[in-house]
């Protein structure tokens, strides 16, 4: 039961052995080049504010570093894009695997730790022991410390792709009932997977956010 029901996670479409469903993690670059030729609509305005607020947010907690919030801006575009596009049907939900969400956030927390490890060293010394902590809870404060920051990509890959694979799980559970419910069961399940729907494109946006906020907060504690 456990391997079909999480079967719809796996790669599977394929033309001549070759995998078309990593694919749909660069539908969202081809929509990119129209908003440098149609004029500006309510749609792009809308955008347009949300990038300019994100901006000033992550220069904020970046402390004025010049050019680093577009790093974390283009992160949340791409992932916001992979998790819009998990929505619609017989697209490949990318966000949803490890495999993906591992290799966005491992090189970053690993390039984080590289600079600062050897351009701030006694910096990151003063991040194992937290001000005020007594003495007879160094050792340990260190032990938590360390262990914290070393499961850091784990969790910002797990937060993802955990959201992303619960909520198409309970989807795809509601849905596969359909054919054994009654005409009023029925009717209620379609409102039920539309209040779904809504609560996912939430999340695809709240997700997306968080994981760029965090790379962000992380990021701002190496200098």
């Amino acid at each position: 039961m456990m391997t079909n029901l999480f079967s719809i996670f796996d790669p599977s479409t394929s033309i001549f052995n070759f995998s078309l469903n990593w694919m749909s993690s660069m539908i969202g670059l081809i929509l990119i080049p129209f908003y440098f030729w149609i004029l500006p609509s309510r749609i792009n305005k809308l955008w347009n504010v949300i990038v300019f607020n994100l901006h000033k947010e992550f220069k904020t907690l970046l402390k004025n570093k010049k050019g680093m919030t577009l790093i974390f801006l283009s992160l949340f575009y791409f992932i916001l894009f992979n998790n819009f596009l998990g929505l619609f049907p017989f697209i490949f939900t990318s966000s949803s695997h490890l495999s993906m969400t591992l290799t966005l956030a491992l090189p970053l927390w690993l390039s984080f730790m590289i600079f600062g490890w050897i351009n701030n060293t006694n910096h990151m010394f003063s991040h194992l022991v937290p001000q005020g902590t007594p003495s007879i809870l160094m050792p340990f404060m260190v032990l938590i410390e360390s262990i914290s920051n070393l499961i850091r990509p784990g969790t910002l890959a797990i937060r993802l792709s955990a959201n992303m694979i619960a909520g198409h799980l309970l989807m795809t559970l509601m849905g596969n009932t359909g054919n054994m419910l009654s005409l009023f069961m029925l009717n209620l399940l379609i409102f039920s997977q539309i209040a779904l729907l809504i609560l996912e494109s939430a999340v695809a946006i709240i997700q997306s956010y968080v994981f760029a906020i965090l790379s962000t907060l992380y990021s701002s504690e190496v200098y």
